[in-house]
């Protein structure tokens, strides 16, 4: 019988080299996620998804399912630990995130006291248009409601608690900043009428329709369980055949969404939040794209970041 050679692991400090803490006779086949449990009983302040594990202070922190014996590492591993603060699950991230702008925006729409002139309290505009962003705006946001609950699968169980306040900020901010425009008393429709706004409700809903098409494409590539990337291929449903094209076509629809939702209601404040917004998706796409093309030799040449034969 071959013996089972153990690890000693010892957890320093980045900033002061002190040592944390020292585990003696660690499987080799450990995890780095089995490590942090282990960590944990010793400072239960710092949960699993609190830490971040390194090899070096300055490089990235290790991943939950690597193995120790495949660490460049001798028999005594030394981890450097970092405490990345208080953590929130990222179910509950994307439903404070969504359900915000959801019920802000409403509040404008209604007119409730107290956000425009009192004598328009409780009144509702003329135009078509302004009821129609409304329904698009509200649909959008509970789609993605929808998906959080039901489609989403995530790879990373959890986001700093700084971060969803902040982005909630962005989210919650936008959704004020663009409704009380498009539903102020002196708000002018589109300037080419119900036909601008006809053309900019088909381009939305076929956007949306795409968007979700794509969250249950890449939804179905986990279906075994597995957290292991995959490429996307394009299936049976039209709405994945963006897939021959672009990498993240997810954010080809939805930066096509908002850009129709600027067109339909002709607004600046919307016109702003879709470009800020394309720029962020522009940089998760190429951060995406270069992934795939990293671990995959197979990977589609055609495929561009996020739109087609351009970007």
């Amino acid at each position: 019988m071959s013996r089972v050679t153990f690890f000693e692991v010892e957890i320093l400090d980045p900033k002061t080299k002190e040592q944390l803490c020292f585990l003696d006779k660690v499987e080799p086949h450990a995890t780095i996620g089995e490590i942090k449990c282990l960590f944990h009983k010793v400072y239960p302040q710092w949960y699993p998804s609190r830490q971040a594990l390194k090899l070096d202070p300055k490089r990235k922190a290790l991943k939950d399912d690597e193995i120790l014996q495949n660490l460049p590492v001798g028999t005594t591993a030394t981890l450097y630990f970092k405490d990345l603060g208080p953590q929130v699950g990222w179910t509950m991230v994307f439903l404070s995130e969504y359900a915000g702008p959801l019920f802000i925006y409403l509040l404008f729409y209604f007119r409730l006291p107290y956000i425009y002139h009192h004598k328009h309290a409780f009144t509702s505009s003329p135009y078509p248009a302004v009821t129609l962003a409304c329904v698009c705006h509200s649909i959008h946001y509970i789609k993605r409601l929808i998906e959080t609950i039901f489609v989403h699968r995530f790879s990373h169980g959890t986001m700093p608690l700084r971060n969803i306040v902040r982005n909630c900020l962005y989210y919650w901010g936008f959704a004020a900043w663009l409704a009380y425009y498009i539903n102020h008393p002196l708000y002018t429709p589109p300037y080419y009428g119900n036909k601008q706004v006809n053309y900019a409700l088909a381009m939305f809903v076929i956007c949306q329709a795409g968007n979700f098409s794509i969250h249950l494409a890449l939804n179905n590539l986990k279906s075994d369980g597995s957290k292991a990337r995959k490429i996307p291929y394009p299936t049976k449903n039209p709405f994945t055949w963006l897939f021959f094209f672009v990498s993240c076509p997810n954010y080809t629809y939805e930066a096509g969404a908002w850009f129709s939702f600027t067109i339909m209601t002709q607004c600046v404040p919307v016109g702003l939040f879709t470009l800020i917004g394309f720029i962020q998706m522009t940089i998760w796409a190429k951060g995406k794209h270069y992934t795939y093309i990293r671990e995959f030799k197979e990977y589609p040449d055609l495929r561009m970041p996020i739109i087609p034969f351009l970007l």
